[in-house]
C-alpha cells in the first residue's frame, strides 16, 4: 500500500494558536468533562473542558487542562479548585450536549450555569461539591496537584474518590454499558462526535497473533443496543 504524503510542522516555529489548532484537530475525539465546583461563597459553577482524560487507576487520577484568562488570571474552575480542593467531573451524554454548551457561555462570576442550562445540582457523596443529576456518570475528585507547565493553561490532577453511574448503565461485574452512557466527544473547531459507531478489536497475545494472524485482528462490529 502506498504511503500518503504528509505535511510537517515544527512546533517551535508555530504560534500558540497554531499549535492549538493542530492539536485539537488531530487528538480526536476527546472526552468532555463538565466540571462542577463551588466558589468561596458556596455558589455552584459548571464549565466544560475537552482537554481531559483518565491517567491512572491506582491511584485513580484524572487530568484537566484549564485555560487561563487573557490577562493570566485563573478561570472560575481553576480558582475554585485551588480554594476548595475538590471538583466533580460530569460525563456529557448526547442528551445534555446542548446544556453543556450553555455552560460554556462566558458568564460573569457568580452566575449559576447549571440553572441557566436547566440542569439539576445534586449534593456530592464524599465531597462538598455538586454533581449534575442528568449526567450519566459523575466522578467526585479531590485535588491531587497542579502542574505548572506554562502561562496559558493550568494542568489539574484530581483523585477520584467516589463515582455515580446510572443504575441501568452498570452491572454487578462493574461493566459499564456505553449505550446507556451515550457519551459525546469533542472534535476540532465546533465539531462533536457520538460514540454510537462501535466495534470490538480484541487485544491479542503474541501466541494468538502468530497462530491466527490477520484472522484474529479483524473488527467485530457491534450495535450498542446489545446486538
Amino acid at each position: 500500500m502506498a504511503l500518503p504524503p504528509s505535511s510537517g510542522f515544527d512546533f517551535s516555529a508555530l504560534s500558540p494558536r497554531e499549535r492549538y489548532k493542530i492539536l485539537i484537530g488531530t487528538v480526536v475525539p476527546r472526552p468532555i468533562a463538565l466540571v462542577t465546583t463551588r466558589d468561596a461563597a458556596g455558589s455552584a459553577n459548571a464549565a466544560p473542558f475537552s482537554f481531559f482524560n483518565c491517567l491512572s487507576a491506582d491511584p485513580a487520577i484524572v487530568a484537566l487542562g484549564v485555560e487561563v484568562k487573557a490577562d493570566g488570571a485563573p478561570k472560575d474552575t481553576g480558582r475554585n479548585i485551588r480554594q476548595s480542593g475538590v471538583f466533580t467531573v460530569n460525563i456529557v451524554s448526547d442528551a445534555i450536549a446542548e446544556a453543556m454548551n450553555i455552560c460554556a457561555v462566558p458568564f460573569a462570576p457568580g452566575v449559576d450555569e447549571l440553572a441557566a442550562a436547566g440542569l439539576t445540582a445534586l449534593p456530592g457523596q464524599a465531597i462538598d461539591c455538586p454533581r449534575i443529576g442528568e449526567a450519566p456518570a459523575a466522578l467526585e475528585c479531590r485535588l491531587h496537584s497542579f502542574l505548572e507547565i506554562g502561562s496559558s493553561r493550568e494542568i489539574i490532577l484530581g483523585e477520584v474518590v467516589f463515582a455515580h453511574i446510572r443504575a441501568d448503565a452498570v452491572d454487578e461485574r462493574l461493566h459499564v454499558d456505553p449505550a446507556r452512557i451515550d457519551a459525546v466527544g469533542r472534535m476540532g473547531g465546533h465539531g462533536y462526535a457520538s460514540t454510537r459507531d462501535y466495534f470490538d478489536l480484541p487485544t491479542m497475545s503474541e501466541a494468538r497473533f502468530r497462530e491466527a494472524g490477520e484472522a484474529a485482528n479483524r473488527r467485530q462490529p457491534r450495535r450498542l443496543d446489545g446486538g
